[in-house]
């Protein structure tokens, strides 16, 4: 990966830590700023697919959290397919990316999507040498017919360095609230550190294109990370603030002769 102080950039471990104030402070902007995408999608009709691929347990789903938090999910939607069924397995590979695709006035997220095949599958040999070899060269041609359909592409790949990738995974291990978090995918993911690395390498060659970039997101830093990767989503789609419509709330009905009735509520304990 790119070393950021050639860059002229400091490295998350020499930026000094934010304050949760500071984030919190920060991420609320964004947020807001993400309702007021959403009315532009809306009010527009636009299409627009953000594609969520990186290393296990670099922060995508802390990402994708924070995106979903404050938006409606009618709006935006959160696609994280599982593993193909038997019949899945038999249709062409794009099939079941394909029916997911955002209509007019949706954000769709891909949490892992059909790079898959260029990813895990190709690494754990769940594909041959030949479908993955066809993916890397069809999968422009297949992104440039989501463009010319009017869907606005964005994908991010999430980098973590492999100290912290190896700290988080003993997190993972050592607390019963996260071990759900640990597949056996995830666990060969960990031992297979440059199998990944190989394979995000030849994704990028044959994939970041100028017509659908591939961005990066350096995420030993989570708080940072989530901050600047939400805070770039919104400088590349191409919205614009929709005044909002003025609400007033309308009065209460009269009661028109209306009585509680004399009915014993099953109220929760109150504990807290």
């Amino acid at each position: 990966m790119p070393n950021k102080k050639k860059n002229g950039k400091q490295s998350a471990q020499e930026k000094p830590k934010l304050t949760n104030k500071q984030y919190e402070s920060e991420l609320r902007k964004l947020q807001t700023k993400l309702v007021g995408m959403q009315e532009w999608v809306k009010a527009t009709g636009a299409k627009v697919v953000v594609v969520f691929e990186g290393r296990d347990a670099a922060g995508k789903g802390g990402v994708i959290h924070r995106i979903m938090e404050r938006v409606s999910p009618r709006v935006f939607r959160h696609v994280a397919l599982p593993a193909p069924t038997e019949r899945e397995k038999s249709q062409m590979y794009a099939q079941r990316y394909i029916k997911e695709m955002p209509t007019a006035g949706e954000v769709i997220i891909f949490d892992r999507s059909w790079y898959n095949r260029a990813l895990v599958e190709h690494v754990m040999g769940f594909c041959t040498n030949k479908q993955y070899a066809d993916f890397l060269r069809l999968c422009p041609g297949f992104e440039a017919l989501l463009k010319s359909n009017g869907i606005i592409l964005v994908k991010y790949w999430f980098e973590v360095s492999e100290q912290e990738q190896h700290k988080r995974f003993l997190r993972r291990v050592e607390d019963p609230m996260r071990q759900w978090k640990l597949s056996p995918m995830d666990l060969e993911s960990h031992r297979r550190w440059y199998d990944y690395s190989r394979a995000r390498d030849a994704m990028f060659a044959a994939t970041d294109t100028p017509q659908s970039p591939w961005y990066v997101v350096q995420t030993d830093d989570k708080e940072r990370a989530r901050l600047n990767c939400i805070s770039h989503f919104l400088s590349v789609v191409p919205w614009k603030k929709i005044p909002p419509a003025k609400v007033k709330l309308p009065k209460r009905q009269k009661p028109k002769g209306y009585k509680p009735p004399d009915w014993n509520y099953r109220w929760i304990p109150e504990k807290y």
